[in-house]
């Protein structure tokens, strides 16, 4: 039930925030709510999902916290193969609106245990033997941990969201500035940041409201 709140909370934000993309909305007859868990695990053990397609064995499971609390992501252990979603980017924008940035790292390192050959990330191009795959884990570690010590310092020195901003644009623009999507991200992982290092552990939801006020606060 609290899933299913959560979620329809979710979708009504993102109509919200996005009515060019919903036009026509209310036509649809409905929305498949999830009706399975799949919890924290490791693949083959209690809280994964094993599902054999055609042969080919997935292994469905939440590695930790991380781009959102419930990420999942998919392994195949017979070819080494890694669908990390947006918990690993490459070479793009990270985006961190609803993330949890804190845990994010040591869920990075879960996905390293794992030794994939191959990864198939959110963003960004898909990477090949281990060495490669690391540099796709490393660069969304170095943007999480970047990221999440400038909203540190912000919070600490009671800045305000237009400095935070500025603040954190000095550690990531040199680094990150040249990715695409990256000036789309910054706006939403600053905000995200500087409420986490406040001790806003959930995510605020992200209404229509909370855009403009963000907006407002960043143009003032």
């Amino acid at each position: 039930e609290l899933i299913v709140e959560r979620g329809a909370q979710d979708m009504q934000s993102e109509m919200e925030r996005f009515p060019r993309l919903f036009r026509g909305a209310d036509s649809v007859p409905g929305l498949t709510w999830p009706t399975l868990v799949i919890g924290d695990g490791q693949p083959g053990r209690q809280g994964s999902l094993e599902v054999d397609l055609g042969g080919v064995k997935v292994s469905i499971w939440h590695p930790g916290p991380g781009h959102t609390r419930g990420d999942t992501i998919a392994w195949v252990e017979e070819e080494k193969v890694l669908f990390s979603g947006d918990l690993v980017e490459y070479e793009a924008g990270v985006y961190t609106g609803d993330a949890q940035l804190e845990e994010w790292p040591a869920t990075l390192e879960a996905l390293r245990a794992l030794k994939a050959e191959y990864i198939v990330p959110g963003r960004g191009e898909a990477m090949k033997g281990n060495a490669d795959v690391n540099k796709a884990l490393d660069y969304t570690q170095r943007w999480v941990t970047t990221l999440f010590q400038a909203g540190k310092e912000a919070a600490a020195a009671g800045m305000d969201l237009k400095t935070a901003m500025a603040h954190t644009r000095k550690s990531m623009d040199p680094v990150f500035g040249h990715v695409f999507i990256y000036e789309h991200c910054l706006p939403f992982d600053v905000s995200r940041a500087y409420d986490e290092a406040k001790g806003i552990k959930n995510p605020r939801i992200w209404t229509a409201e909370r855009d403009q006020e963000m907006w407002n606060a960043l143009q003032a």
